[in-house]
Formats: structure tokens, sequence, C-alpha cells
């Protein structure tokens, strides 16, 4: 997407409790220094909720001043010929700290993790899933494209209020073994949920909810 990202405001804000985010994605390069944002919404470089990829690590966290939570996986996902399927599943209703934020790859939990501060009991995210400006491909503060993500997004799911697993949107091929995607998967997606960039480059909402995004900035185009 490189300087090409989506921005999307929503009417009200939704579940911060509970949310599932999944997507595709295959990346254009590994950068060893930047990071490359995914998604994200924020106040100002030292407030904000981001998913972005820190060299070539899965990253997902709530900075406030400090950090309120941070799950990064050790591993890091160098390929830049496949596509990998990411789910995070945020549920802070949970009563064991490690299952209010998991981070999926390719169908596997991910337990090996270089960071794994998590949210307390219950806690609610601050920026992301309210009322204010979120963007897909771009961190949300100071001048846009912020670290933007350099490589393709496809079938990106936003479940407001649910919790998913990533066998909710993918299974594993019996013949080949290779995971593999649920075009149509059956799930709910809550009031400001969405589905978009499905088989395309269109950022017209899918699930039914009408939460179309926008492209903000640079041109979105279709790659095979």
């Amino acid at each position: 997407m490189a300087s090409t990202y989506l921005s999307k405001t929503f009417g009200q804000a939704g579940n911060r409790r509970t949310f599932t985010i999944s997507y595709w994605i295959k990346m254009g390069q590994v950068s060893t220094g930047a990071d490359q944002a995914i998604m994200g919404a924020a106040q100002d470089g030292s407030n904000s909720d981001d998913l972005y990829i820190h060299t070539g690590r899965l990253n997902f966290s709530g900075y406030y001043g400090s950090t309120q939570y941070q799950v990064r996986t050790t591993a890091k996902y160098v390929d830049t010929f496949g596509w990998y399927h990411h789910v995070i599943r945020f549920d802070t209703t949970q009563s064991t700290a490690s299952d209010r934020v998991r981070l999926y790859v390719n169908g596997e939990l991910i337990t090996n993790l270089a960071n794994n501060t998590y949210p307390s009991q219950n806690f609610q995210t601050t920026y992301f899933n309210t009322a204010r400006l979120h963007t897909i491909g771009s961190f949300a503060i100071g001048s846009l494209p912020n670290t933007p993500f350099n490589g393709s997004m496809s079938h990106f799911h936003f479940c407001d209020g649910y919790s998913y697993g990533a066998d909710s949107f993918g299974s594993t091929d019996a013949t080949t073994g290779e995971w593999k995607i649920n075009t149509s998967p059956n799930v709910q997606y809550g009031t400001n949920g969405f589905f978009i960039l499905k088989n395309g480059n269109s950022v017209t909402d899918q699930s039914g909810q009408g939460n179309n995004w926008t492209v903000a900035g640079g041109t979105l185009t279709k790659t095979e």
C-alpha cells in the first residue's frame, strides 16, 4: 500500500472490551527499523491504540502516556512472497490475563511472545473503536501517511463486540495442509463492524453494516 491509506471516523463508540480483527497481508518489504502500520486510532504520538508490524513481529498495543497493554510476537514473519493471515482477538472480560489479547498467525495461536503486558480485566480501549479517526495502512497521528504499510491487504474484517478465533476466518486444507481463506465467514459484525477489501480494492463495507471506508491518500489498486 506504501503511501496509500484508508480512513474512517465511526459515528459512535462501539464495544471497547470485546472485538476481533482479521485480515490477510502480503509484505512488500520487511523493514529492520521503521514500523509498518496496519490499523489504529490515536490522540497524538503518546496516546494511541495501534496494530502494526514491528521489524517483522506482529504487535497490538495501547499507550496512554504509558503502556496499558502490549502483545508482540517473538517470531518475525519476513516472507515477502506468501500471504499471512492475522487475527487479533481482544476480550478483556476474560478472567485469565493471557486470554484478553490473543494473536493468531496462519491459524495458530501464538504463545511465544516478546511482550506480554495484558490489559486489566474489563479494561476499555481509550481510542480504538471510538468516535474518532481510525486508519488502515498508516498510524492515525501527525502528518499522514505515518509509518505506512508496504504491501497488500485482503479480506479485512472487524467484528465489534464479538470474540472469534482464527478458525472462524480460515481452515486447514486437508490435502496440502496449508491454511486457506474462508471467503464468507459466519460471523457477526456489530455496530462498527465491517468487511472490506473482499476480492479486490473495494472499501465498501460487505458486512451489511454500512461502515464504508475512504481511500484518504494514494491510490488503492487491485493486485492478483
